[in-house]
Protein backbone atom coordinates (compact mmCIF):
# COMPACT_ATOMS: atom_id res chain seq x y z
CA UNK A 1 0.00 0.00 0.00
CA UNK A 2 1.78 3.64 -1.12
CA UNK A 3 1.37 6.51 1.10
CA UNK A 4 -1.66 8.45 -0.72
CA UNK A 5 -1.22 12.35 0.51
CA UNK A 6 -3.29 13.32 3.65
CA UNK A 7 -3.70 16.40 5.58
CA UNK A 8 -0.61 16.38 8.41
CA UNK A 9 2.97 15.34 7.43
CA UNK A 10 4.32 13.31 10.57
CA UNK A 11 7.57 13.72 12.25
CA UNK A 12 9.63 11.68 14.63
CA UNK A 13 9.64 13.89 18.10
CA UNK A 14 12.11 11.73 20.51
CA UNK A 15 12.99 8.14 20.91
CA UNK A 16 14.31 6.21 23.53
CA UNK A 17 15.34 2.57 24.58
CA UNK A 18 15.97 0.49 27.26
CA UNK A 19 18.56 -2.79 27.80
CA UNK A 20 18.24 -4.86 30.87
CA UNK A 21 21.29 -4.82 32.96
CA UNK A 22 22.42 -8.31 32.81
CA UNK A 23 25.11 -9.58 29.94
CA UNK A 24 25.22 -12.62 28.27
CA UNK A 25 28.18 -12.84 26.69
CA UNK A 26 29.69 -15.87 24.18
CA UNK A 27 31.70 -17.72 26.49
CA UNK A 28 28.67 -17.65 28.93
CA UNK A 29 27.14 -19.23 26.06
CA UNK A 30 29.56 -21.78 25.50
CA UNK A 31 28.93 -22.84 29.26
CA UNK A 32 25.42 -24.31 28.22
CA UNK A 33 26.12 -25.46 24.80
CA UNK A 34 28.69 -26.59 22.18
CA UNK A 35 29.84 -23.26 21.11
CA UNK A 36 32.19 -20.49 20.98
CA UNK A 37 32.63 -17.17 20.94
CA UNK A 38 34.78 -17.04 17.59
CA UNK A 39 31.76 -19.58 16.02
CA UNK A 40 29.75 -17.21 17.24
CA UNK A 41 30.83 -14.54 15.61
CA UNK A 42 32.31 -15.67 12.54
CA UNK A 43 28.56 -16.74 11.58
CA UNK A 44 26.51 -14.08 13.32
CA UNK A 45 28.44 -10.64 14.16
CA UNK A 46 26.98 -10.74 17.54
CA UNK A 47 29.23 -10.88 21.09
CA UNK A 48 26.90 -10.25 23.55
CA UNK A 49 22.85 -10.19 24.65
CA UNK A 50 20.96 -8.82 27.34
CA UNK A 51 18.68 -10.89 29.00
CA UNK A 52 15.92 -9.43 31.42
CA UNK A 53 15.24 -9.90 35.75
CA UNK A 54 12.67 -12.66 35.77
CA UNK A 55 10.54 -9.98 37.02
CA UNK A 56 10.98 -7.91 34.59
CA UNK A 57 8.15 -8.44 31.74
CA UNK A 58 7.97 -6.78 27.87
CA UNK A 59 5.59 -3.91 29.41
CA UNK A 60 8.23 -2.83 32.36
CA UNK A 61 11.36 -2.64 28.92
CA UNK A 62 8.76 -1.04 26.88
CA UNK A 63 7.97 1.18 29.43
CA UNK A 64 11.25 2.40 30.36
CA UNK A 65 12.25 2.92 26.70
CA UNK A 66 8.81 5.07 26.20
CA UNK A 67 9.84 7.53 29.31
CA UNK A 68 12.56 8.44 27.32
CA UNK A 69 11.14 8.91 23.92
CA UNK A 70 8.35 10.92 25.90
CA UNK A 71 11.41 13.27 27.51
CA UNK A 72 12.77 14.06 24.27
CA UNK A 73 9.94 14.62 22.62
CA UNK A 74 8.75 17.19 25.40
CA UNK A 75 5.50 15.24 25.86
CA UNK A 76 3.74 14.78 29.07
CA UNK A 77 2.56 11.00 29.21
CA UNK A 78 -1.63 12.63 29.92
CA UNK A 79 -0.80 14.01 26.64
CA UNK A 80 -0.75 10.86 24.64
CA UNK A 81 -3.51 10.05 22.26
CA UNK A 82 -2.12 6.19 21.03
CA UNK A 83 -0.17 3.94 21.87
CA UNK A 84 0.74 0.90 20.08
CA UNK A 85 3.55 -1.80 21.29
CA UNK A 86 4.85 -4.23 18.76
CA UNK A 87 5.90 -7.76 20.32
CA UNK A 88 6.05 -11.42 19.78
CA UNK A 89 6.12 -12.06 23.58
CA UNK A 90 3.89 -9.87 25.02
CA UNK A 91 3.09 -10.14 29.15
CA UNK A 92 -0.06 -12.25 28.44
CA UNK A 93 -1.95 -13.37 25.46
CA UNK A 94 -5.15 -10.67 26.64
CA UNK A 95 -5.02 -8.18 27.53
CA UNK A 96 -2.60 -6.22 25.03
CA UNK A 97 0.76 -5.34 26.65
CA UNK A 98 -0.02 -1.40 25.50
CA UNK A 99 -2.76 -1.80 28.22
CA UNK A 100 -0.19 -2.28 30.69
CA UNK A 101 1.85 0.32 29.47
CA UNK A 102 -0.42 2.47 29.39
CA UNK A 103 -1.36 2.03 32.96
CA UNK A 104 2.30 2.49 33.78
CA UNK A 105 3.13 5.53 31.95
CA UNK A 106 -0.74 6.75 33.43
CA UNK A 107 -1.46 7.80 29.66
CA UNK A 108 -4.89 8.02 30.41
CA UNK A 109 -6.44 9.35 27.04
CA UNK A 110 -4.78 7.26 24.88
CA UNK A 111 -5.96 4.34 22.88
CA UNK A 112 -3.92 1.78 23.31
CA UNK A 113 -3.35 -1.76 21.34
CA UNK A 114 -0.31 -4.42 20.18
CA UNK A 115 0.67 -5.46 16.97
CA UNK A 116 2.56 -8.51 16.06
CA UNK A 117 4.43 -8.58 13.34
CA UNK A 118 7.54 -10.23 14.62
CA UNK A 119 11.07 -8.63 14.04
CA UNK A 120 8.82 -5.98 11.50
CA UNK A 121 6.10 -4.97 14.25
CA UNK A 122 8.34 -1.28 15.20
CA UNK A 123 8.08 -0.38 11.58
CA UNK A 124 4.30 -2.05 10.97
CA UNK A 125 3.56 0.32 14.08
CA UNK A 126 5.02 2.87 12.30
CA UNK A 127 2.79 3.22 9.04
CA UNK A 128 -0.31 2.29 11.18
CA UNK A 129 0.61 5.10 13.62
CA UNK A 130 1.37 7.67 10.39
CA UNK A 131 -1.71 7.26 9.13
CA UNK A 132 -3.82 7.74 12.09
CA UNK A 133 -1.98 10.84 12.67
CA UNK A 134 -1.91 11.96 8.67
CA UNK A 135 -5.81 11.40 8.44
CA UNK A 136 -6.16 13.87 11.64
CA UNK A 137 -7.39 11.11 13.75
CA UNK A 138 -4.96 11.98 16.44
CA UNK A 139 -2.04 14.27 16.94
CA UNK A 140 0.49 12.11 18.25
CA UNK A 141 1.36 8.36 18.80
CA UNK A 142 3.97 6.51 21.35
CA UNK A 143 5.22 3.34 19.28
CA UNK A 144 7.04 0.95 21.33
CA UNK A 145 9.17 -2.61 20.31
CA UNK A 146 9.75 -4.73 23.32
CA UNK A 147 10.66 -8.53 23.95
CA UNK A 148 11.89 -10.69 26.01
CA UNK A 149 12.92 -13.18 23.78
CA UNK A 150 14.87 -15.17 26.46
CA UNK A 151 11.83 -16.34 28.25
CA UNK A 152 10.57 -18.48 24.51
CA UNK A 153 14.31 -19.39 24.08
CA UNK A 154 14.62 -23.10 24.16
CA UNK A 155 18.62 -22.73 25.64
CA UNK A 156 19.82 -26.30 24.38
CA UNK A 157 19.48 -25.54 20.82
CA UNK A 158 22.94 -23.86 19.71
CA UNK A 159 21.73 -22.34 16.51
CA UNK A 160 18.69 -20.20 18.43
CA UNK A 161 19.59 -19.18 21.64
CA UNK A 162 22.58 -17.17 20.39
CA UNK A 163 21.04 -14.74 18.49
CA UNK A 164 18.34 -13.61 20.35
CA UNK A 165 18.04 -11.18 23.56
CA UNK A 166 16.08 -8.52 25.59
CA UNK A 167 14.88 -4.67 25.06
CA UNK A 168 12.69 -1.96 23.83
CA UNK A 169 12.84 0.66 21.95
CA UNK A 170 10.42 3.66 21.08
CA UNK A 171 9.59 6.80 19.26
CA UNK A 172 7.20 9.67 19.41
CA UNK A 173 5.28 10.23 16.60
CA UNK A 174 3.56 14.09 16.40
CA UNK A 175 2.30 16.29 13.47
CA UNK A 176 5.04 17.99 12.01
CA UNK A 177 5.66 21.53 11.89
CA UNK A 178 6.79 23.92 8.91
CA UNK A 179 11.15 22.91 8.54
CA UNK A 180 10.54 20.17 10.58
CA UNK A 181 11.32 15.96 9.84
CA UNK A 182 9.11 13.85 8.22
CA UNK A 183 8.15 10.33 7.74
CA UNK A 184 8.50 10.39 3.95
CA UNK A 185 7.25 7.00 2.82
CA UNK A 186 6.40 3.37 4.32
CA UNK A 187 5.76 0.05 2.98
CA UNK A 188 4.51 -3.04 4.65
CA UNK A 189 4.61 -7.07 3.27
CA UNK A 190 3.59 -10.52 4.23
CA UNK A 191 3.69 -13.72 2.93
CA UNK A 192 2.65 -16.18 4.88
CA UNK A 193 3.24 -19.48 2.80
CA UNK A 194 6.58 -18.72 4.95
CA UNK A 195 5.03 -19.59 7.96
CA UNK A 196 7.71 -22.30 8.20
CA UNK A 197 10.54 -20.31 8.50
CA UNK A 198 10.32 -18.81 11.65
CA UNK A 199 7.87 -19.29 13.94
CA UNK A 200 6.98 -20.57 18.04
CA UNK A 201 4.83 -23.90 16.93
CA UNK A 202 2.91 -24.32 20.59
CA UNK A 203 1.73 -22.45 23.28
CA UNK A 204 -1.70 -21.12 21.39
CA UNK A 205 -4.72 -22.53 20.08
CA UNK A 206 -3.27 -24.66 17.59
CA UNK A 207 -0.99 -26.43 20.18
CA UNK A 208 -2.05 -25.87 23.70
CA UNK A 209 0.87 -26.26 26.08
CA UNK A 210 -0.76 -29.22 27.87
CA UNK A 211 1.14 -31.83 30.76
CA UNK A 212 1.74 -34.36 27.86
CA UNK A 213 3.31 -31.95 25.63
CA UNK A 214 5.20 -29.38 28.28
CA UNK A 215 8.83 -30.91 27.77
CA UNK A 216 9.05 -30.82 24.01
CA UNK A 217 9.80 -27.26 24.54
CA UNK A 218 7.52 -26.25 22.04
CA UNK A 219 6.60 -23.05 23.13
CA UNK A 220 10.45 -21.61 22.25
CA UNK A 221 11.40 -20.39 18.89
CA UNK A 222 12.19 -22.61 15.89
CA UNK A 223 13.92 -21.58 12.65
CA UNK A 224 15.30 -22.11 9.23
CA UNK A 225 17.96 -20.29 9.20
CA UNK A 226 19.65 -20.73 5.61
CA UNK A 227 16.02 -20.44 4.21
CA UNK A 228 14.95 -17.17 6.11
CA UNK A 229 18.06 -15.60 5.54
CA UNK A 230 17.75 -15.76 1.40
CA UNK A 231 14.15 -14.80 2.21
CA UNK A 232 14.88 -11.60 4.32
CA UNK A 233 17.81 -10.21 2.33
CA UNK A 234 15.49 -10.18 -0.94
CA UNK A 235 12.54 -8.77 0.78
CA UNK A 236 14.90 -6.15 2.17
CA UNK A 237 16.49 -4.86 -0.50
CA UNK A 238 13.01 -5.13 -2.58
CA UNK A 239 11.00 -2.43 0.36
CA UNK A 240 14.13 -0.64 0.99
CA UNK A 241 14.45 0.01 -2.82
CA UNK A 242 10.52 0.62 -2.66
CA UNK A 243 10.65 3.77 0.00
CA UNK A 244 13.29 5.05 -1.75
CA UNK A 245 11.70 5.13 -4.64
CA UNK A 246 8.52 6.52 -2.97
CA UNK A 247 10.13 9.65 -0.81
CA UNK A 248 12.02 10.60 -4.66
CA UNK A 249 15.35 9.62 -3.15
CA UNK A 250 18.53 7.82 -4.84
CA UNK A 251 20.64 5.73 -2.78
CA UNK A 252 23.06 9.03 -2.67
CA UNK A 253 20.64 10.82 -0.91
CA UNK A 254 21.02 8.50 2.24
CA UNK A 255 22.80 9.30 5.03
CA UNK A 256 22.28 6.21 6.86
CA UNK A 257 20.67 2.57 6.58
CA UNK A 258 19.08 0.94 9.54
CA UNK A 259 18.65 -2.39 9.25
CA UNK A 260 17.32 -5.21 11.39
CA UNK A 261 19.35 -6.15 13.89
CA UNK A 262 19.89 -9.94 13.34
CA UNK A 263 22.51 -11.23 11.32
CA UNK A 264 25.66 -9.20 10.14
CA UNK A 265 26.14 -11.44 7.56
CA UNK A 266 22.48 -10.18 6.37
CA UNK A 267 23.21 -6.13 7.15
CA UNK A 268 26.21 -6.93 4.93
CA UNK A 269 24.14 -8.24 1.81
CA UNK A 270 21.66 -5.64 2.15
CA UNK A 271 24.52 -2.85 1.91
CA UNK A 272 25.97 -4.45 -1.14
CA UNK A 273 22.90 -5.06 -2.89
CA UNK A 274 21.37 -1.45 -1.86
CA UNK A 275 24.73 -0.19 -2.87
CA UNK A 276 25.52 1.58 0.12
CA UNK A 277 29.06 1.74 1.67
CA UNK A 278 29.17 0.09 5.53
CA UNK A 279 30.08 3.54 6.92
CA UNK A 280 26.76 4.23 6.04
CA UNK A 281 25.04 1.39 7.41
CA UNK A 282 24.28 1.70 11.60
CA UNK A 283 24.98 -2.13 13.29
CA UNK A 284 24.76 -2.41 17.12
CA UNK A 285 24.47 -5.99 16.61
CA UNK A 286 27.02 -7.00 18.38
CA UNK A 287 26.08 -5.37 21.79
CA UNK A 288 22.40 -6.64 21.84
CA UNK A 289 21.94 -9.66 19.29
CA UNK A 290 18.24 -9.58 17.43
CA UNK A 291 15.69 -8.04 19.89
CA UNK A 292 12.73 -9.01 17.14
CA UNK A 293 10.55 -5.93 16.93
CA UNK A 294 13.07 -3.36 19.31
CA UNK A 295 15.71 -4.05 17.48
CA UNK A 296 15.55 -1.08 14.77
CA UNK A 297 13.90 0.60 17.18
CA UNK A 298 17.07 0.43 19.72
CA UNK A 299 19.52 1.22 16.67
CA UNK A 300 17.13 4.29 16.10
CA UNK A 301 17.58 5.60 19.45
CA UNK A 302 21.21 4.87 19.25
CA UNK A 303 21.92 6.59 16.03
CA UNK A 304 20.15 9.56 16.91
CA UNK A 305 21.44 9.79 20.53
CA UNK A 306 24.88 9.43 19.30
CA UNK A 307 24.56 11.78 16.68
CA UNK A 308 25.10 9.44 13.87
CA UNK A 309 21.86 11.02 12.39
CA UNK A 310 21.40 14.60 12.54
CA UNK A 311 18.72 17.06 11.31
CA UNK A 312 18.01 17.04 7.54
CA UNK A 313 19.87 13.56 7.04
CA UNK A 314 17.44 11.02 4.36
CA UNK A 315 17.36 8.11 6.37
CA UNK A 316 16.21 4.30 5.56
CA UNK A 317 14.86 1.94 8.53
CA UNK A 318 14.57 -1.65 6.47
CA UNK A 319 13.04 -4.82 8.82
CA UNK A 320 12.17 -8.70 8.10
CA UNK A 321 10.44 -10.91 10.29
CA UNK A 322 8.06 -14.30 10.68
CA UNK A 323 5.01 -13.95 8.90
CA UNK A 324 7.36 -13.81 6.92
CA UNK A 325 6.93 -9.99 7.14
CA UNK A 326 9.08 -7.05 6.06
CA UNK A 327 8.66 -3.44 6.31
CA UNK A 328 10.63 0.03 5.57
CA UNK A 329 10.53 3.47 6.00
CA UNK A 330 12.35 6.57 4.41
CA UNK A 331 12.43 9.50 6.98
CA UNK A 332 13.68 12.97 7.01
CA UNK A 333 15.15 13.81 10.00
Amino acid sequence: MSDAPFAYDVCIAGTGSYLPEKVLTNADLATLVDTSDEWIVSRTGIKERRIAAPDEASSHMATKAALKALEQAGLAAGEVELIIVATMTPDTFTPATACYVQQALGAKQAVAFDISAACSGFLYAMKVAKRMISSGAYQNALIIGAEKLSAFVNWQDRTTCILFGDGAGAAVLRRSAPGEGAILATDVGTDGSLTNLLNIPGGGSAKPTTAENIGQNLATLFMMGKETFKHAVNRMKESAETVIARAGLTTDDIAMVIPHQANLRIIDAIAERLGVPSERVFVNLEKYGNTSAAAVAIALDEANRTGAIKRGDKIILVVFGAGLTWASAAIRW
